[in-house]
């Protein structure tokens, strides 16, 4: 790690470059504030990666049958590539702002900016364990499916559990999330358009409540539609591995809250549990066919309502 690299980029970008963020330089101060961490697995973890992502996707296309294919694109990342992978993320989503015109003091204003970009990527990226990019607002239909393994290897040894065992359950995860956008190939081009027109709004200096309740309302189908299935697939028993990370989370010292809280962390969990809810008790009502039905089209999405009363979902979608 290299703070002082990390400062001087930000401070670079103040003097360099038109626009207001420096992309290049929030790359470079998110990697020099990070440990990349080492990838050099042995052959047996090579293939247990591969292994974890070929039975998630064998056993979640029997539990819950849908036909689904993993990403083209798996990779297991050290921190700097996942920095790498998730800047043009942040870059697409952040064009609308950068196009919206001048703006006071521009220099200051774009060390500002890139310095908080930085940051938030140099956290997450020493965070993250796995993730299913869709790629939303790219020009292409290409998604990835990413395990950040120093992060993977250090959580299991953090938490005291099996490190095998528990980068299976990641790889589950994320295999699960893969099976949610292959079986509804319109919700990309369905969260995308909200967070759009949200995006817009808020250039224009309104905001587009309904949009934000829409994305807020469909991310919350996506991660509780996951947990059900991991609930249902994974071939292990887990509620100790959630628990651990449960309390790793809400753990920490008070710049690591106050990370989570910017970052929304907190609303992510809560998408969660309100999600698991919901389809835990369509399952048990109808069955796993009909839970999975959500992702037919989306007028099958639940409504916020919906998501506090599943039986009008039910009455409504599975009668």
């Amino acid at each position: 790690m290299n703070f002082f690299r990390s400062v001087r980029a930000v401070a670079d970008a103040s003097a360099t470059g038109t626009g207001t963020i420096d992309w290049d330089a929030v790359g470079e101060a998110a990697k020099a504030s990070v440990d990349p961490g080492s990838i050099d697995l042995s052959a047996d973890e090579r293939d247990g990666y591969a292994t974890d992502v070929r039975d998630a996707r064998d056993r979640l296309r029997r539990v819950a049958a849908v036909d689904f294919e993993v990403p083209e694109v798996v990779e297991v990342q050290n921190r700097h590539h996942w920095i790498d992978a998730n800047v043009e993320t942040f870059r697409r989503v952040m064009v609308p702002f950068e196009e919206h015109g001048p703006v006071f003091l521009p220099g200051l204003t774009r060390a500002v900016n890139t310095g908080t970009f930085a940051l938030v990527l140099s956290f997450l990226g020493n965070n993250v364990l796995g993730q299913y990019d869709p790629l939303l607002l790219a020009d292409n239909d290409d998604h990835g499916l990413y395990f950040v393994h120093p992060n993977i290897r250090r959580v299991a040894d953090s938490l005291d559990v099996d490190y095998p065992r528990f980068r299976r359950w990641i790889a589950f995860h994320e295999v699960s999330h893969a099976a949610e956008f292959g079986a509804a190939p319109w919700l990309s081009t369905h969260l995308e358009s909200r967070m759009e027109r949200g995006i817009d709004a808020l250039v224009e200096g309104d905001l587009d409540r309904e949009a934000f309740r829409e994305l807020d309302t469909a991310m919350t189908a996506v991660e509780g539609y996951a947990e059900l299935l991991m609930d249902r697939a994974f071939d292990d028993e887990y509620e100790d591995l959630r628990r651990k990370l449960d309390e790793r989370r809400r753990g920490g010292g008070p710049v690591a809250k106050l990370a989570r809280r910017f970052l929304g962390l907190g609303l992510k969990r809560r998408q969660y549990e309100r999600g698991a809810r919901f389809f835990e008790a369509v399952a048990d009502e109808r069955g796993l066919a009909a839970a999975s039905r959500v992702w037919d089209h989306p007028e099958n999405l639940p409504t916020d309502a919906e998501l506090d009363a599943p039986e009008r979902w039910i009455a409504r979608v599975s009668p």
